[in-house]
């Protein structure tokens, strides 16, 4: 069995499913289909819990209408058979009367992941009965059955096959469609896998039934060695290592989730990158397996806020690190980069939300300066720090406006602190030197 997920765009309107469609029906081995919102959806949606939460009538209403006709309008062009047509509508139609009665109900603190996860249950709900119009035959499963990861960010994925290996005994198919995103925590709440999930959903999946592989089908042909939205030439990475891909995907990679690796990596599962609007395109495989070491991407990740963290006094003293770091615990803030001097500590966090209550708390033992809008631009590869040509990427250093540098922290990452201003002159000039050889840093 293998299971593929298909994004917003790969499912964005009807001529995009009808792609999707091929795809999926050009082999007949057993497979799990994870799908996303329709894209633009999961945004009306946020759109629709705020104006739920302001308590504005004519919001809701101006978003459940631009829900409804995305949707009518798909139903328009993919059903021909009238009564099909008219038992889809019927049936998005209650998905919205559901969500109005959420939107004007009581405010609770799972009503976000309630409302927000609606899009991936119509868009499943049309793409299946499209199939039964077009004799294809699947069976819909509800993830809200199955997919109780327990905690986001170290999902149980036993627990997740516990629940999905009887679903699919007790309903025998070849091809099974589910939604990407939504999850139940470990109280049995609706909660999401954050934006982007629905790769994370793929791997989690595949994982608890133990895939062949696992698909993710997008709108680029693999994962590139940088990013094609500012610099030209970049090229598709036809092998990465799950610690190559998980570097990038933490260090800002867009078309992929940061979390999305750690469910296969300890059962060697295969994942593939693939464009749904170029199938025959080779993509991207992440695997165990090394194809070669060094330089392989550069990505970018912006949002950063440098916090320099000085303290004659203390810097040296037993446990003033711990007090440190436990500020940042409380606060439920991860660090992203981190270093040391004699008199400091600079680091960086993506997370502002409590910025302002962990600075005050910092000051208290320390003199504190915050710069923000930043980005990490991270330099990944394959035992890139034990590579005999690695130490070339700091000869580059001097052109460029680097603020903090991570080396060593990981074999396959060095990370670069620039002001966001100058992240596409950053990039564009690392990929000019660092990619004039194939594979190499020169």
């Amino acid at each position: 069995m293998n299971v593929l997920k298909f994004g917003g765009t790969s499912v964005g309107n009807a001529a995009n499913i009808r792609k999707v469609v091929e795809i999926i029906s050009q082999s007949e081995e057993k497979k799990i289909i994870v799908l996303s919102a329709m894209s633009g959806v999961t945004n009306l949606l946020v759109n629709l819990h705020k104006a739920s939460v302001d308590g504005n009538d004519a919001e809701i209403s101006e978003a459940l209408q631009a829900i409804k006709v995305k949707h009518f309008e798909a139903i328009d062009s993919l059903f021909t058979n009238s009564q099909s047509a008219s038992e889809a509508m019927v049936q998005i139609d209650q998905y919205l009367a559901d969500l109005r009665e959420l939107a004007l109900g009581d405010i609770r603190p799972s009503l976000y992941a309630e409302i927000v996860t609606y899009g991936e249950t119509m868009l499943t709900y049309l793409f299946s009965k499209y199939l039964d119009q077009q004799q294809i035959e699947n069976v819909l499963l509800d993830a809200k059955e199955f997919m109780y990861v327990g905690s986001v960010e170290n999902p149980d994925v036993n627990a997740v096959g516990a629940r999905l290996k009887p679903v699919l005994n007790r309903k025998p198919s070849t091809l099974y469609i589910t939604q990407g995103f939504v999850c139940l925590d470990d109280k049995g709440n609706i909660e999401t896998l954050k934006r982007g999930g629905s790769d994370f959903s793929a791997t989690i999946i595949g994982a608890a039934v133990g895939a062949g592989e696992v698909q993710i089908w997008t709108d680029i042909d693999g994962l590139h060695n940088n990013d094609p939205r500012f610099v030209q030439e970049t090229r598709p990475i036809e092998h990465l290592t799950y610690n190559e891909a998980a570097e990038l995907a933490y260090f800002g990679a867009k078309i992929l989730h940061p979390q999305t690796v750690a469910p296969v990596i300890d059962k060697d599962i295969p994942v593939w990158l693939k464009n749904t609007f170029e199938p025959q395109a080779a993509g991207t495989k992440i695997s165990n397996e090394h194809h070669n070491r060094g330089l392989k991407a550069i990505s970018a990740k912006d949002g950063i806020t440098a916090i320099r963290i000085r303290s004659n006094r203390m810097l040296g003293a037993h446990g003033f690190l711990k007090t440190i770091f436990e500020v940042f615990d409380r606060y439920e803030t991860s660090i992203d980069m981190i270093t040391t001097s004699e008199v400091a500590i600079s680091l960086t966090i993506d997370d502002n939300r409590n910025l302002k209550a962990i600075v005050t708390e910092l000051s208290v033992i320390a003199e504190i300066t915050v710069e923000q809008e930043h980005s990490i631009i991270c330099i990944v590869g394959e035992n890139l720090i034990e590579d005999h040509e690695s130490y070339k990427a700091f000869s580059l250093l001097d052109k460029l406006p680097v603020r903090m540098i991570s080396y060593g922290g990981s074999n396959n990452n060095i990370s670069l602190l620039v002001p966001t201003k100058e992240k596409v002159k950053t990039l564009q000039y690392l990929n000019a030197q660092l990619f004039r050889l194939e594979g190499a840093l020169v």
